[in-house]
């Protein structure tokens, strides 16, 4: 019941603007072996680029292995472990073969009260993240930093608040070290059909500009949802998912600029199966 950590603030109305909105191609299959190692395989198509990823996870009690391997002949190991020394505490060690400069350990802890995540890079000189969110489940307020110990600067600071009440939910973020300004809400209208309504406005104080983007979405049935969205410089986008067995989905969806139709059309399939 606590405020989360600091990635949370304006998670919802971000999933519905812009999560599972895509314009390529991608087929994701999830397998599990008899000892329980999880092995995802996933390919993506983007214009005539083709990427591939295979991942593997092991969970034994409260410690997770992951091992990915993509295209780039990256290898990217994570090692989660949860609960360590006292509740709510999570510790997250990961690094990428062959770049020696990779390696990176983080903590999270979540309170009643607080949630704070940091991390530091494991070079002669790292870069370190801080970010904490302090607060409730209905009000909290929080920051993100990241400082360059090797320069001496400060490579990112953000901050945010966060208001919830039972079907509303309202953030306001600083980004960009100061430079935007974003305001979103999300609005459940029907829990029953996952009706909901959302915005986001992004004002840009360098470039003098705004971005503004509406999205809704709706369960058709129990198995399928559509949603759509709009914003302010004509670009239309819509997409329907449809769950065909549990935990996997089909979904297919489409951008338009509306100030060009006739060519700016775009469409996007994914298809991902689980056991």
């Amino acid at each position: 019941m606590g405020p989360g950590l600091y990635s949370e603030i304006g998670k919802k109305a971000r999933d519905l603007l812009y999560k599972d909105y895509l314009t390529d191609q991608k087929f994701t299959v999830t397998t599990y072996t008899s000892n329980g190692v999880a092995i995802t395989a996933s390919g993506t198509k983007k214009n005539e680029f083709i990427f591939g990823e295979i991942q593997s996870q092991l969970k034994n009690k409260n410690i997770t292995v992951d091992v990915k391997a993509n295209s780039d002949s990256n290898l990217l190991t994570t090692v989660t472990v949860d609960e360590l020394a006292t509740p709510g505490l999570k510790t997250i060690f990961s690094f990428v073969v062959p770049d020696q400069r990779s390696g990176k350990v983080e903590l999270q802890y979540l309170h009643d009260y607080a949630g704070v995540n940091a991390g530091i890079g494991l070079t002669a000189n790292p870069i370190v993240n801080l970010s904490g969110v302090v607060g409730t489940k209905a009000l909290s307020v929080g920051a993100d930093v990241s400082f360059d110990t090797a320069s001496g600067n400060f490579t990112k600071y953000n901050a945010g608040l966060s208001v919830t009440n039972a079907d509303l939910i309202a953030a306001l973020t600083l980004n960009n070290k100061g430079d935007s300004l974003s305001a979103s809400y999300y609005h459940l209208v029907n829990p029953l059909s996952s009706t909901a309504v959302g915005a986001e406005i992004t004002h840009s104080f360098s470039g003098n500009e705004n971005t503004l983007t509406f999205g809704t979405q709706h369960a058709l049935d129990p198995l399928t949802l559509v949603k759509a969205r709009f914003n302010n410089y004509g670009k239309a986008s819509a997409l329907i998912q449809h769950e065909w067995r549990p935990k996997s989905f089909f979904t297919i969806s489409g951008e338009v600029d509306t100030k060009a139709i006739e060519k700016s059309s775009k469409v996007g399939l994914s298809l991902v199966l689980r056991p």
